[in-house]
């Protein structure tokens, strides 16, 4: 966590939010079990708890019915990464991008326990009791919950409509702008870094087979020519496994730190996507009851007049709570996008070191083998 710990100031949690992490995954039948352990606060001890995925639906769905929190509609909701199957087809990791990658779901367990660590450091969400039962209960948590206005309305004909809706505050509508450009920018560098991920581990799994191909070279006898090539068809099985390694380290490196860092930005933008369109549906429903108020009948006069100041108190709410959720969403992204980089440079910087050692080594016990 970054900038996000230094905006809480009050929450309901016992945890904390630094402290949560999702340790492994376990293959449970035909489903995963995720470990989830973090800190009490009281410094006494660790909660472990296990979770399915059905579990941090559960969860997402839990946040998005906070309806009776001021503002609610307002949040750019920390975004709940995808299900992700145990056997995962090409096309599906095409689809899931960066957290498909790789066959311990490492990945994975690294973007959901990023994901409760945001709604743990979030000022709002923090405060929900199911989030804490979420971490410390060794109950399930409960029953899905209705999705209610958050169900994706973007996804129906309606919803459609009223994402061209013009706004009427210029902050909003340049938002709404900048947004949809983003995100297809962001959408595209994941997609063409996962082609870089793909093509890495198509690399080093073809230097496998070559360095083992090269092993079958090896031919016994006494004549000195067979044992001269021999030699060297060991020495390069071993160049080319390290190379192979090498590639391998690569990407992991590139998955666990940019890759999830661009996927994460996505899905972040995506978020804010969402709340946007919500405020717009709230703009909508304003516009409309203003003009109902205005044709209505001397005696439902009262009764429109009184819906319509409703719905404006709950659109100027929300448009406050908007502003300063995209005010903090621009400080942290930039924060985090900044962390995300330095680690991608520091652990390939270090992969290089070790893969220079290695390498100097291998050119050593070649001239040695040439006098």
């Amino acid at each position: 966590m970054m900038e996000e710990d230094k905006e809480v100031i009050s929450s309901n949690l016992s945890v904390g939010a630094n402290s949560i992490r999702v340790t492994e995954a376990v293959i449970d039948g035909e489903a995963l079990t995720f470990i989830i352990i973090s800190q009490k606060l009281s410094g006494t001890g660790e909660h472990h708890v296990d979770r399915t995925y059905e579990d941090f639906e559960w969860l997402q769905q839990h946040l998005f019915s906070l309806e009776d929190e001021p503002g609610i509609q307002g949040i750019i909701f920390p975004p709940l990464p995808a299900k992700v199957p145990l056997n995962a087809s090409a096309k599906v990791v095409k689809q899931l991008g960066f957290l498909a990658v790789g066959e311990d779901f490492g990945p994975y367990c690294a973007a959901l326990e990023t994901y409760l660590q945001h709604a743990a450091a979030h000022p709002t969400l923090n405060k929900s009791k199911g989030l804490d039962a979420f971490l410390t209960s060794s109950e399930p948590p409960g029953q899905k919950v209705k999705k209610g206005i958050f169900n994706r309305l973007s996804q129906a004909v309606e919803g459609i409509r009223k994402e061209g809706h013009k706004d009427v505050d210029n902050f909003f509508q340049n938002e709404r702008d900048h947004n949809l450009i983003l995100t297809g920018f962001t959408k595209t560098a994941a997609e063409r870094f996962l082609d870089v991920v793909l093509s890495e581990q198509k690399i080093a799994m073809a230097c496998g087979h070559f360095s083992t191909a090269l092993h079958l070279c090896v031919e016994p006898g006494e004549d000195p020519n067979k044992q001269a090539f021999s030699k060297i068809s060991v020495k390069m099985s071993e160049v080319i496994g390290s190379v192979g390694k090498n590639m391998e380290s690569v990407a992991e490196n590139n998955t666990n730190t940019l890759g999830l860092g661009l996927d994460l930005e996505f899905h972040y933008l995506e978020a804010e996507k969402e709340m946007l369109f919500r405020r717009t549906c709230k703009l909508v429903e304003l516009e409309s009851a203003s003009r109902n108020a205005e044709r209505a009948k001397p005696v439902k006069k009262a009764a429109m007049e009184e819906f319509k100041k409703e719905t404006e108190k709950d659109f100027d709410h929300l448009s406050a709570v908007a502003k300063q959720e995209i005010a903090r969403f621009r400080r942290v992204r930039v924060e985090r996008l900044r962390h995300t980089l330095i680690q991608w440079c520091e652990k390939q910087l270090l992969a290089a070191k070790d893969s220079a050692e290695l390498y100097s080594q291998h050119l050593q016990a070649f001239r040695g083998m040439a006098q």
